[in-house]
């Protein structure tokens, strides 16, 4: 117990000073993602929580902490684009997650209210390499119990909210967090988009009917409008009636003045280009989720602008609106101009999987420097945070990590992670758990010594 109680002491204090010191990366393969490209062997610095240097080149300043990166890759520290990390424990125990509202809310729920940082779940995503998330909430259900283990339309037509009452029209509302070790205040940024479902999760929670659901989405824009231009009207009970609440409303409102994005979860080809209609009439942002069916439709994301988040491994038919998944959707994607972002699956325990994703996508078409963009570079710029991460160059916030190998091999692992400068603890629970009782003189009869 002492050692597990000292290792989180540890960890608490290590954020602090360690920010503010100046470490120099040697003997490293850099993976830039940035102007810079591909360093085959340098040295990047990292001095005042940044990023100060980087090249072939580069002197080790004077008084600098040296960490030998043994030949290892170093690139920016991932992303994971949409996740429940942070508000959910475990997934079929309900009152361990916050990721849905049940029916009290919709546009307005805030997820950025339940974040968790003490969650033992944390340090599993950094020993994968993740440093920054984007937790957003789960639409169709999301909190009753239910598994939600992926961005295929069966995993998000089902699980989660309440399950009682009319459904909910709109998810929520994404926020973006920092996983540093000991920030009892991770949140970056809360209320960065607004979540809704199109498709045959959307028509569920119209009635049945896709045509209702988008009947409704834009109504209820058009009364977060009318809302935002009459609001003493609206106080003193003077507007025609609203169908959503004060707090669905203001909400809604960021999201109809192109301030903030709607994400939108669909999946079948037909339904994109109905999201991408809806973005055009309403003059609004839009990102898109799952898009299994995206690379039919590749040229009009594009021409528009729109970043599309995807699970490249997602290739089998188990809805009627993935019947066109297939494995090289990435590369398709990318080749047309779309800002191809790369996920795994949506729930905490496997967020390595975005990585690997990333890796297999390669042999389908897409570059290994395109790859690796796809899950650092490509989601901070999809969320707004290009400016301060996502690639490793000269200014920005040192989210940086040292892999055994290649990142994008399920063989290679972090061997030492950076997040503002700060290097982190590499354990977690469980292997705090395994050193406990991995003694060999504990006392314990020998069947439970292994």
């Amino acid at each position: 117990m002492r050692n597990a109680l000292f290792a989180a002491a540890a960890a608490l204090l290590i954020a602090g000073p360690a920010a503010a010191e100046t470490v120099a990366i040697v003997n490293a393969r850099i993976e830039t993602v940035g102007k810079a490209g591909s360093i085959p062997s340098g040295t990047l610095v990292i001095k005042d929580g940044r990023i100060a240097a980087v090249g072939a080149d580069v002197k080790v300043p004077e008084g600098a902490r040296i960490v030998d990166a043994k030949g290892g890759v170093v690139t920016p520290g991932l992303i994971s684009p949409s996740t429940n990390l942070t508000v959910t424990e475990v997934d079929l125990l309900k009152e361990t997650r916050d990721d849905g509202s049940g029916t009290q809310l919709s546009a307005g729920f805030d997820i950025s209210y339940g974040i968790n940082p003490a969650s033992a779940l944390i340090p599993l995503a950094r020993q994968g390499g993740v440093t920054r998330v984007v937790v957003t909430p789960l639409l169709s259900g999301g909190g009753d119990g239910e598994a939600d283990e992926g961005y295929t339309a069966a995993d998000l037509t089902g699980g989660g909210g309440g399950g009682k009452g009319d459904p909910r029209l709109f998810g929520g509302q994404a926020a973006i967090v920092k996983l540093d070790a000991g920030d009892n205040d991770p949140l970056v940024k809360a209320r960065v988009a607004v979540v809704l479902d199109l498709g045959q999760a959307g028509a569920q929670n119209a009635g049945g009917s896709r045509g209702a659901s988008l009947v409704l989405v834009r109504a209820a824009l058009q009364d977060a409008r009318d809302f935002n231009r009459n609001r003493a009207a609206y106080d003193r009970g003077g507007t025609r009636e609203f169908g959503l609440s004060r707090v669905d409303l203001e909400a809604l409102v960021p999201v109809t003045q192109g301030k903030v994005p709607l994400l939108i979860r669909v999946h079948r080809a037909s339904d994109i280009r109905q999201a991408l209609k809806l973005a055009t009439d309403e003059k609004i942002k839009i990102i898109i989720e799952g898009a299994e069916e995206g690379w039919m439709v590749a040229p009009e994301l594009a021409a528009a602008g729109v970043a599309v988040i995807i699970d490249t491994e997602a290739d089998l038919p188990d809805q009627f609106e993935t019947l066109g998944s297939r494995l090289d959707n990435a590369a398709r994607l990318q080749s047309a101009g779309v800002l191809v972002v790369i996920a795994g699956s949506r729930d905490f325990n496997n967020l390595r999987q975005a990585r690997f994703n990333a890796g297999m996508s390669v042999p389908y078409g897409l570059t290994w420097q395109q790859a690796l963009a796809a899950v650092t570079l490509n989601p901070a710029k999809a969320w707004g945070m290009a400016d301060k991460v996502g690639s490793l160059d000269v200014g920005k916030e040192a989210d940086v990590v040292i892999w055994s190998g290649d990142p994008l091999d399920t063989q290679s692992w972090p061997t030492a992670v950076f997040i503002g400068g700060a290097q982190q603890p590499m354990t977690s629970r469980s292997q705090e758990l395994r050193d406990r009782y991995d003694q060999p003189d504990n006392g314990y009869p020998v069947q439970y010594r292994n």
